[in-house]
């Protein structure tokens, strides 16, 4: 239902939609930072996801040479140490809490002893190491790919809703009153021109 058409509806009406204009630029703003953040997140996933899947065959080819010289490995792996040094913490773009995973930097220690092992073992080791640090890192960007995508996904309707909802409908509103209070002043125009003649 339209407002009565009064100037006070009418700069209430201004207002909105200048508000509706700018909270739209905003949040197309937002959308354009988040989708720019996401795609260099996205790239740096798939050059990961790429290093992640040679690294891990280069860890399994050691982890067999190793497992032909010196039978299976299974005792000896049990003397890995349990890590515990994973820590999560967040950063905030554009109002979007994206993790931040880090692995504590420990002095790299081989925990067999050099008579039950040998140099295939320790690369294998080694390379299970290194892919251990780029799946936190892969499991950070990943994550944050998937909140940013959805952040995107929801500024993108608020500012359709804005675009083709609210800044319509004031633009209407405020064009209605205008209109009507035109029309109002050429019947008071005219009212007075009559009322002048009959008085002249």
């Amino acid at each position: 239902m339209p407002a009565v058409p009064t100037k006070g509806n009418l700069i209430a009406a201004k207002k909105s939609l200048e508000l509706s204009r700018v909270g739209y630029e905003l949040l197309d703003r937002k959308r354009n930072i988040l989708i720019r953040e996401m795609m260099s997140l996205i790239d740096a996933a798939s050059e990961l996801q790429g290093r992640i899947d040679s690294t891990y065959a280069e860890a399994y080819s050691a982890l067999q040479r190793a497992n032909t010289t010196l039978g299976m490995c299974g005792a000896i792996a049990q003397t890995v140490p349990i890590d515990n040094g994973l820590h999560i913490s967040s950063r905030s773009v554009m109002g979007v809490e994206l993790p931040s995973v880090t692995l504590e930097e420990r002095e790299v220690r081989m925990p067999f002893g050099l008579s039950t092992s040998n140099s295939l073992l320790d690369e294998a080791y080694m390379r299970f190491l290194d892919v251990k640090r780029m799946t936190a890192r892969l499991a950070e960007v990943e994550s944050s790919v998937y909140r940013l995508a959805d952040a995107i996904k929801k500024t993108q309707k608020r500012a359709n809703a804005l675009k083709n909802i609210l800044i319509p409908r004031f633009e209407e509103e405020v064009k209605f009153i205008t209109d009507a209070l035109d029309e109002k002043e050429r019947e008071e125009f005219a009212r007075l021109k009559v009322i002048k003649a009959l008085n002249g």
